[in-house]
């Protein structure tokens, strides 16, 4: 079983992940198959079977793929903290079921290895460059002893434990702070009719408030439709082309497995969304992605629907500040990439995650149990070495990630010494 169902997945790698061609010969499905095939005579299990298959998928490189049990996201486990890398220790950012921790402890070493060594171990799992943008959650799960270097200055050892990973609410705020500033929270774009009432019922607010405030340095992504009822406040001119945004074209995997798979996610997202305006957009795509049925990749082409990249502005705040970090990707990538577009909006913090070089999520089912979640389209600009993998929507004011950010919001800071214009 588990190795037809291997076979399956190799075949959607080679064929349907829209990075099939530039990433052609990065794999190695052999090696992994042997795996798969001798564990299978002797104790082959489920967790098992997808710690293999997504060690498999790291050869892409690609943050926007994952596989494991079908519907199972919130099963996923972790060691109960967060921790980000500054220097030579892992520095505890957030407890979720950890209580042993305190925000601002470090992890100088794992199973008494050093950080440094274990960051050139790692370097094919956390995919990045720089300490502030490594991601150790996974990593975390593969040792058992953490020395400890706590606030107090003692140094002790804490034997890890595994958590399920508990999910977190999204956040969709908008709060006036100041009688001339709002600030507005957006951890994911996930719903389009929970934002747009978040901008419906702040309509007012956003039309005569000064300044403001968009935090999206957590932002889990979803679909670009959420976030377009806020464009036509951030931008000045009577209209705005989304259209003239695009240095590159998106190029779509057509293959008949990705548009069937896309179009029932598609029809889904109708099904949900209210607002009438959306759910055409959504049927349009439907339809070209049906046209091209087959046809590999291709530019998908809208016709005379042009006019659904235009959007009319609306009177806004006169400064914008986006607050960004690498927890922001996907759809996050998207608004902020947008945003910069606005003469109106200063970019605050570091660069983005950068999934969008492959995105358009498909989720194919395996044998009624699993899940591959993987991008059927990627942009030209790829081809071109302009690509945002590794680097991420750039601010425009770069404030790296420290330890004090524990202690004060220094990018809060910024934003409020731009506003206010302070020196």
């Amino acid at each position: 079983m588990y190795v037809s169902i291997f076979n399956e997945i190799v075949r959607i790698m080679h064929e349907d992940y829209a990075g099939c061609l530039d990433k052609a010969g990065h794999d190695r499905p052999d090696l992994f198959r042997e795996r798969i095939f001798e564990l299978d005579k002797t104790g082959m299990n489920d967790q098992l079977f997808i710690e293999i298959v997504n060690d498999y998928l790291l050869d892409f490189q690609d943050w926007h793929m994952h596989f494991g049990k079908a519907g199972a996201a919130a099963s996923k486990l972790n060691a109960g903290f967060q921790v980000r890398r500054f220097r030579e220790s892992l520095v505890v950012t957030r407890c979720d079921m950890e209580n042993r921790l305190v925000p601002g402890d470090e992890i100088i070493a794992l199973d008494e290895e050093g950080i440094l060594e274990l960051v050139q171990r790692h370097k094919r799992q956390m995919m990045e460059t720089d300490a502030e943008r490594e991601n150790w959650e996974s990593i975390l799960l593969l040792y058992a002893n953490a020395t400890v270097k706590k606030v107090s200055g003692e140094v002790q050892s804490l034997k890890l434990q595994k958590t399920p990973k508990q999910p977190v609410p999204p956040i969709y705020s908008f709060n006036k702070v100041a009688s001339d500033l709002a600030l507005m929270v957006l951890t994911d774009f996930m719903d389009e009719n929970a934002i747009s009432e978040l901008i419906r019922e702040n309509e007012e607010t956003l039309s005569s408030i000064k300044n403001l405030v968009i935090d999206v340095r957590i932002n889990n992504g979803g679909s670009d439709l959420a976030f377009m009822k806020i464009l036509p406040y951030l931008f000045e001119d009577e209209k705005i082309n989304l259209a003239d945004f695009d240095d590159g074209k998106m190029l779509t995997n057509c293959t008949k497995r990705n548009v069937d798979l896309r179009v029932e996610l598609l029809k889904i997202a109708a099904d949900r969304v209210k607002d009438k305006e959306t759910v055409l957009q959504i049927k349009e795509l439907i339809k070209e992605l049906k046209r091209n049925r087959g046809a590999g990749f291709v530019e998908l082409d809208f016709g005379t629907k042009e006019d659904s990249f235009v959007l009319a502005t609306k009177r806004g705040p006169e400064k914008i500040i986006i607050l960004t970090d690498v927890y922001c990707g996907s759809s996050g990538d998207s608004f902020v990439e947008i945003c910069k577009h606005s003469p109106k909006v200063t970019v605050v913090g570091r660069p983005t995650l950068g999934l969008n070089d492959y995105a358009n999520l498909a989720i194919m089912k395996l044998n009624n149990k699993f899940e591959l979640w993987y991008p059927t389209s990627k942009l030209s600009n790829v081809d071109d070495g302009k690509g945002m993998t590794g680097i991420g929507i750039k601010p425009d004011i770069y404030i790296p990630w420290t330890p004090a950010h524990l202690q004060e919001d220094l990018d809060m800071k910024r934003a409020l010494e731009i506003i206010y214009a302070i020196n």
